[in-house]
């Protein structure tokens, strides 16, 4: 299907449920009556373990109901190299938006939090790995100049790959493009709340990412830049068994909080009347 058959910039956070009533959970086995599962953050009542959340579920598990307004640009990604590996990249995106009704890699509104306004953005995983490209470099740029126009607190939930490869150094110069333009929220002092959720990895951990006035990290987040196996070898050192997790991030500094899933609304409520009230 065509772009021109649908409307990708109108997004509404509506639950797309599929027809099943039950779900099987991969760290106890056992098998939950799905709607159990929603009213508890996607959370297995069970064993605590997390399931998977889109961005649309981020963003409806964190603001008010029904105050979000789309406010994203209507741009798609181009194919500036021409860039094949198992499949040609145009082909890869259109997949991607056929599968997640997204554009690109990244919902971006306006909403409330306990009636306090926030320019809110929150990266798709499911499309090609929440990877960086020049549209969700472009979108997370728009956000920031309307929470600067509207004097309001940007949030960035983060949940990627890092920058998307298929556009090369397209891509890698969204780092320091988002990075440019954050610097004048601090300027203007205005609040940015990063949130790091499982994985924020590569370019997107290396830049935006890790550039909020507040960073938290959602319990159970992979936080890092290379692989694992990749920072082993290159430095032959052997690496804690913690490594890249949201312990280890928040013990070496990179984050400010740790922090489960069913309080991130409370923390964001707390930080919004916080640094607001304090203005």
């Amino acid at each position: 299907m065509s772009l021109k058959d649908r409307d990708y910039f109108n997004v509404k956070l509506e639950r797309q449920d599929d027809e099943s009533l039950w779900l099987k959970c991969k760290a106890c086995s056992e098998l939950i009556f799905k709607k159990r599962v929603r009213e508890n953050n996607n959370i297995c009542p069970k064993c605590g373990e997390y399931f998977f959340l889109t961005a649309r579920e981020r963003i409806e598990s964190l603001i008010d109901d029904k105050s979000f307004t789309d406010i994203s640009k209507s741009i798609i990604a181009d194919d500036p190299l021409n860039f094949i590996d198992s499949k040609p990249y145009l082909k890869r995106i259109e997949e991607a938006q056929a599968n997640t009704e997204l554009a690109d890699a990244l919902i971006l509104g306006s909403a409330t939090i306990n009636g306090k306004g926030v320019i809110i953005a929150a990266m798709e995983f499911r499309f090609v790995g929440g990877s960086m490209g020049s549209v969700m470099g472009e979108q997370i740029c728009h956000g920031m100049e309307e929470a600067l126009r509207l004097n309001r607190p940007f949030i960035l939930i983060s949940s990627s790959g890092g920058a998307r490869m298929q556009e090369g150094v397209f891509s890698l110069f969204q780092m320091a493009k988002t990075s440019a333009v954050r610097a004048k929220l601090s300027e203007n002092k205005i609040l940015f709340i990063s949130i790091m959720t499982y994985p924020t990895t590569g370019g997107v951990a290396a830049s935006i990412a890790s550039l909020g006035d507040v960073i938290i990290a959602e319990k159970g987040a992979l936080i890092g830049f290379a692989g694992r196996r990749v920072i082993q070898n290159t430095t032959g050192e052997e690496l804690p068994d913690d490594f890249q997790t949201d312990a280890f991030a928040l013990s070496h500094g990179s984050v400010d909080r740790v922090v489960s899933r069913e309080n991130l609304r409370d923390e964001l409520s707390k930080l919004l009347s916080f640094f607001l009230e304090a203005e």
